[in-house]
């Protein structure tokens, strides 16, 4: 229920999903209209939980990831509806930001340079209505919670998140689609390959290319010293 309207004439109380409670005094004015919408509370639930939310109680699946994550893996017959979509901006500050990001997270780490987006609301509502259970998900729990208050606020109200993500459910909870498991999604780039090993030697090769960038000169003089350079 998106909006419910409530009348008094005298003292107003209202106890909160959260145990609050507030109070109105006394009005001058009988029959004053009041709209307000009753808010529930997101649920954040474990892998199996959530299994048995969709095998069980009929809920809907929306996976907010980026579209990379998600065509690693996803679960079969879920919604996607990504909260971030790949930042494509060409203005100076963003081509900046997504070269510095690209040599860096995006190399290691397998992460695309985003931004919100703004359809997000509108492409859930033309998929899933208000009225429709609905477990929130995504890699690491963070981007599934954000998505799931923003929902809770355009009035769904029957909301479940994974704690922690898609990275602690296990082969076979979900019958799933793509090239890995659920956990492994997220894992991408050089850290994939080499784990911390790779972690250590991405950030020796950024400082590497960020001081040949910005030290040219320098950076020839130290590369002449290398025996047969």
């Amino acid at each position: 229920m998106a909006g419910t309207a409530f009348y008094t004439s005298c003292n107003l109380v209202l106890k909160t999903h959260n145990t609050r409670t507030l109070a109105r005094k006394q009005l001058p004015q009988c029959q004053i209209r009041r709209n307000f919408r009753i808010k529930a509370e997101v649920e954040f639930v474990t892998a199996d939980e959530a299994k048995e939310l969709v095998a069980v109680n009929g809920f809907n699946v929306l996976d907010v990831r980026d579209k990379s994550q998600f065509e690693r893996a996803h679960i079969k017959t879920c919604y996607h509806v990504p909260l971030f979509v790949e930042n494509t901006d060409n203005d100076p500050g963003t081509i900046l930001l997504r070269t510095v990001h690209n040599n860096f997270s995006g190399l290691f780490f397998g992460i695309p340079f985003t931004r919100p987006n703004p359809d997000f609301l509108k492409s859930v509502k033309s998929q899933i209505s208000p009225e429709s259970k609905l477990l929130v998900v995504c890699q690491e729990g963070m981007r599934s919670a954000a998505a799931a208050n923003k929902l809770d606020e355009a009035g769904y109200q029957n909301i479940a998140c994974i704690s922690s993500g898609l990275q602690t459910v296990k082969p076979g909870t979900f019958e799933s689609v793509g090239s890995t498991e659920l956990e492994n999604a997220g894992k991408a780039g050089l850290v994939q390959i080499q784990g911390k090993i790779s972690a250590v030697l991405g950030t020796v090769l950024i400082c590497a290319y960020l001081f040949i960038t910005f030290f040219p000169d320098q950076a020839e003089k130290l590369i002449q010293l290398v025996p047969g350079g």
